[in-house]
């Protein structure tokens, strides 16, 4: 009990904390990406938004090494470095606006981003005229601001991976060694602009326990799943997400 006095939560609202990062890492084990959509989306109905992105921060980066032994030869570190330099130029913008914006405002945008992205994602459209380094470069960008604001890098990057045809191993492993680096960047901003506090780092701690079993189980599935049922799958549940958390936003 002292420990929950001291991270500000209540036993029901613990339980249902390690509950949805078990479930975010399932997602992310298996898609490669959704680990701060879905977690973010429906932590939000118990803490605001700026306590949320750090803790998600910390359990993105022990996600990623959790990952290494399934994706380090599936990488395509081309199309990793010329993304990371548009998150290096987007993400402060992100935070920024994090720090700046009402938690309900703020909340309104995470939930509005996951179900357009979703959407889009789900659509399929597929254009591979468009792989090329500028189009990483503003990818980059856009995916750096969203991922300030609420950890949510990987949703225009797997899009931009889908429209240009990308296997999904490559996408599932390109995308998890681009958040180690967006997300330790992201937390480093968060610091210096007064975002990421003790509290968030104690809330984290028994969370990381549960993020490599999350993984695991998600790992799994991937390897025994079709292509289609890859994109499937995690779309579904991340607009159901979004859905209940514009709900929650605009109660």
């Amino acid at each position: 009990m002292e420990y929950l006095e001291t991270i500000n939560l209540s036993l029901p609202h613990f339980i249902f904390f390690c509950g949805v990062v078990f479930l975010a890492s399932f997602v992310r084990g298996f898609s490669g990406f959704g680990f701060s959509a879905s977690s973010v989306s429906l932590l939000s109905f118990i803490l605001p938004p700026k306590e949320i992105v750090p803790i998600i921060l910390l359990l993105e980066i022990i996600a990623s090494f959790s990952m290494v032994p399934s994706i380090w030869k599936k990488i395509n570190w081309k199309f990793v470095t010329f993304l990371l330099m548009g998150v290096l130029v987007g993400t402060p913008l992100g935070v920024h606006l994090l720090k700046v914006l009402e938690p309900e405002i703020t909340h309104l945008m995470i939930s509005i981003t996951v179900l357009f992205f979703a959407v889009m994602l789900l659509k399929g459209y597929k254009n591979k005229n468009l792989n090329h380094n500028v189009s990483k470069f503003f990818v980059g960008i856009i995916a750096g601001t969203v991922n300030g604001i609420g950890t949510l890098a990987g949703l225009p990057i797997a899009l931009y991976f889908l429209i240009i045809a990308a296997e999904p191993a490559v996408i599932r492993a390109s995308l998890a060694a681009l958040f180690f680096f967006t997300d330790v960047y992201a937390l480093i901003l968060s610091y210096l602009n007064n975002i990421l506090d003790p509290a968030a780092v104690f809330r984290t701690v028994p969370l990381m326990l549960i993020v490599p079993i999350g993984v695991s189980f998600g790992t799994k599935l991937f390897k025994g799943s079709s292509k289609e049922n890859y994109r499937k799958y995690v779309l579904y549940f991340l607009i159901i997400v979004s859905i209940f958390g514009l709900i929650r936003s605009l109660i």
